[in-house]
């Protein structure tokens, strides 16, 4: 510790261990220097530069030199003597990162610092828009006491943060349109739009593959009618009577639940493997999730105006994180993506891009989904080590879920739950929509292009109707050329001397193109 300064320095003396690590790790060394490494920046800083071994200068080091890092400080704040930070107010009632520190801890606690002097100076931000994802340009709310900008993306409650990595810039500047736009004139507008249709049930089939229940016709068609009647309408559904009615189409009637909407009862992730529970996450209680949906919206109304990309993937992991339904979380989560990039304006209806289906069709992708979910639960996961059990005799709690699982960390989890840092969650949604437009929703257009040629190719050879076409085409290609005795008995005609060459021969050079 006699080398480490700022946030790092902070953490080791007051005995924190924040879930999610520090992006900044800096110290004292013999020259300036900047490492990266599995995305944590170490940077190094002469003697001179070594800030007061006081929280002081410490806090005052980490404010001004590093990103600000809100589970930190939230998990510190909740462990200093308050007066520790009242007496360096006190006496720097003009500084700016007294100030700043003062409202952090008064934002962060929900508690009032106990101060005397009389806090002056011009406003300065809460957080460096430049560093961090912050409230749009007009969406700042002025806190007089401390004069202070509260530019913070969210409430306490919930208030995600989203580092300004390049990557994480690159991300939020991807032009979904203009992608979109560049296969409407490759393929014609007509093409894309009717492969809208085709993408929404792909979408349902895909979602519940990821959660292991493909093969469900009815509710894949249920799911593909919500996505295609409630992508974009109404208001955000984060709220419980939203929720409620989303809930309830998504799941329809046949479930077990007894209460739509948010839960009020506990929940994990996991499974039962050999009659032994495994626990992969834990949400929050039920009785923060009202504040923490509300969380969420504010957030989405703080950064109205900005990147549709990194709005939709804090909007869907935000929400999977928080888990305020008994059952349908995924689904929502899923949903959210399309639902924010519409209302966005960067995806019209009534297109819906099929994520869950590269997700669940490469087996790489599938893996970096959970992996990326995992930034959060692992280490979550193990900071909650011995402070859940399961109880010999199950609850039944005031939504009808009977639960045994017992947990006894919310304290401890708290700060993360609330401070999620999305960083890596903005650029996997990123890639995943750009493989999506460029490469699926490529290949789905180019076949219904091909097809619809292949369609006139055969209607020039023989006249029959579309639906008949169709399931010649599909046979064709199943049959790899062949004329199946099946489909020979369904359309004699086809029997005809040169005629099922002359329609395959047709059927191959449209797919060639």
């Amino acid at each position: 510790m006699d080398d480490t300064i700022g946030g790092a320095w902070l953490a080791a003396f007051y005995g924190l261990e924040p879930v999610m690590p520090l992006s900044v790790v800096s110290r004292i060394g013999g020259r300036r220097a900047t490492q990266v490494a599995e995305g944590i920046t170490t940077e190094t800083y002469v003697e001179a530069m070594r800030p007061a071994g006081n929280l002081r200068g410490h806090l005052t080091f980490h404010l001004k030199h590093e990103v600000p890092h809100l589970e930190l400080l939230s998990r510190l704040f909740e462990r200093i003597n308050a007066q520790e930070l009242a007496d360096w107010v006190n006496t720097e009632p003009t500084g700016q990162y007294a100030r700043r520190a003062g409202f952090l801890y008064e934002f962060l606690t929900g508690k009032p610092l106990a101060i005397e002097a009389e806090i002056k100076g011009p406003y300065i931000d809460a957080i460096d828009a430049y560093t961090l994802v912050a409230a749009s340009k007009g969406q700042e709310s002025p806190n007089r006491r401390w004069r202070v900008r509260d530019n913070l993306p969210g409430p306490r409650a919930f208030c995600p943060m989203i580092r300004k990595t390049p990557a994480v810039l690159q991300a939020m500047n991807m032009d979904i349109p203009s992608l979109i736009n560049d296969l409407a004139v490759e393929f014609g507008e007509d093409v894309l739009m009717r492969s809208a249709v085709w993408m929404t049930l792909r979408e349902s089939k895909s979602s519940f593959a990821i959660e292991g229940e493909a093969g469900q016709s009815d509710r894949i068609q249920r799911f593909a009618d919500v996505l295609a009647r409630r992508t974009g309408q109404g208001a955000w559904p984060l709220d419980q009577a939203s929720l409620a009615e989303l809930q309830s189409e998504i799941l329809g009637k046949r479930t077990t639940l007894q209460h739509f909407g948010i839960r009020q009862s506990p929940v994990f992730v996991g499974e039962v493997v050999r009659y032994q529970e495994s626990v992969h996450y834990i949400a929050p209680p039920a009785e923060e999730m009202a504040d923490m949906l509300d969380g969420l919206k504010t957030f989405l109304e703080r950064t109205q105006g900005q990147s549709p990309v990194m709005r939709s993937a804090v909007a869907a992991f935000g929400f999977v994180y928080i888990h305020p339904l008994a059952d349908g979380n995924g689904r929502v989560h899923r949903f959210l993506i399309n639902d924010i990039l519409r209302r966005d304006g960067a995806v019209k209806g009534p297109m819906i891009l099929p994520v869950s289906s590269l997700i669940t069709s490469d087996q790489a992708e599938r893996q970096a989904y959970d992996q990326t979910l995992d930034r959060i639960s692992r280490p979550l996961m193990r900071s909650l080590f011995g402070l859940y059990a399961f109880a010999p005799t199950p609850t039944t709690y005031p939504d009808g879920v009977r639960s045994n699982f017992v947990f006894r960390g919310a304290e401890a989890a708290r700060p993360a739950w609330r401070m999620l840092d999305l960083t890596d969650h903005v650029n996997y949604l990123a890639h995943i929509l750009e493989r999506t437009i460029r490469e699926d929703m490529r290949a789905e257009s180019r076949y219904l292009r091909n097809h619809t040629l292949a369609r006139m190719a055969i209607k020039e050879i023989i006249e029959m109707p579309d639906i008949q076409i169709d399931r010649v085409i599909r046979s064709a290609q199943v049959n790899q050329g062949k004329l199946s005795h099946v489909l020979a008995k369904e359309i004699p005609a086809l029997q005809e001397t040169g005629l099922w060459d002359a329609i395959h021969h047709a059927i191959a050079n449209a797919f060639q193109s």
